[in-house]
């Protein structure tokens, strides 16, 4: 699992695809988020606003990520 550090209360999932260098730019995230799998705590989405908080955990890819502040 692949700890990421958020400075922030909470980051949109378009801000972690690009933080984690899935995308190059946050108008790519909803064309990702169409064609692949995304699951936030155990649940799929696909809003490219959603927010995320530390503690979150992430599987883009089968590669899972925790959220941490």
């Amino acid at each position: 699992m692949k700890k990421i550090q958020i400075n922030t209360e909470y980051i949109t999932l378009g801000q972690f695809l690009k933080m984690i260098n899935i995308i190059s730019s946050g108008g790519e995230a909803k064309y990702f988020l169409l064609e692949n799998d995304c699951f936030v705590n155990d649940e799929l989405e696909n809003r490219r606003g959603r927010k995320l908080y530390p503690n979150d955990k992430i599987i883009i890819n089968n590669v899972k990520y925790l959220i941490y502040a």
